[in-house]
């Protein structure tokens, strides 16, 4: 596996055998190789990825490792939200997928997708979401964003059709689009942990 990947990444496995480091016993009971993990953050070990493996419960989240030539397929979230998939999707009944096709039908200044439980079931087929489920997206931002542009965003999603939350993407790590907004200061999240900054994209600890 030679791509790039980039934390929220949907990956498909080889084998049953390629997750390592998991503790959590649930995972040997769910988990199989047709489902996907997902990157999660955290500091390289020797070339393998760091993921994340998704239960049927809410609590259910476990955290391990996988070496890149067990990926055989991956899916980003920018992938899921395309005006073709979308309309295509078993679940586009469901408040949070009506939302991002809303979403869709705008043109923006940067790339986005959807993660969390909508991503899952738009990749899967598996019905992780229900009438009061929370969108959760993703803005790829590897240079500032216009704030006036990011405003609208955050205001399409005020509408009411269900609770959204949107994470931007910079080269140092993630953040709240929401928090920044209001604070003008943000949790970065990065690779060695959280650290809070007033500009995302400089990384200036404060």
């Amino acid at each position: 596996m030679t791509a790039t990947l980039r934390p929220h990444d949907l990956l498909w496995l080889r084998a049953q055998d390629a997750l390592e480091e998991v503790t959590e016993s649930w995972v040997a009971e769910i988990w199989h190789a047709g489902l996907p993990v997902v990157v999660r953050r955290d500091v390289e070990q020797n070339g393998r990825i760091p993921v994340g493996v998704r239960g049927l419960r809410r609590d259910q989240r476990a955290a391990g490792w996988v070496k890149p030539e067990q990926v055989i397929r991956v899916v980003s979230p920018e992938q899921l939200v395309t005006l073709q998939e979308l309309p295509r999707s078993p679940f586009i009944s469901q408040p949070p997928v009506q939302l991002a096709l809303q979403l869709a039908q705008f043109t923006w200044p940067w790339t986005w997708g959807v993660t969390g439980s909508t991503g899952y079931a738009l990749a899967t087929g598996i019905p992780v979401i229900h009438a009061t489920s929370d969108l959760d997206l993703l803005i790829r931002a590897p240079k500032p964003l216009p704030t006036r542009d990011l405003a609208h965003w955050q205001q399409q999603l005020s509408g009411g059709l269900c609770r959204a939350d949107t994470q931007v993407e910079t080269p140092n790590g993630g953040f709240a689009l929401a928090e920044w907004l209001r604070d003008g200061r943000v949790m970065l999240k990065t690779n060695h942990g959280p650290c809070l900054v007033s500009d995302p994209w400089q990384r200036e600890d404060s």
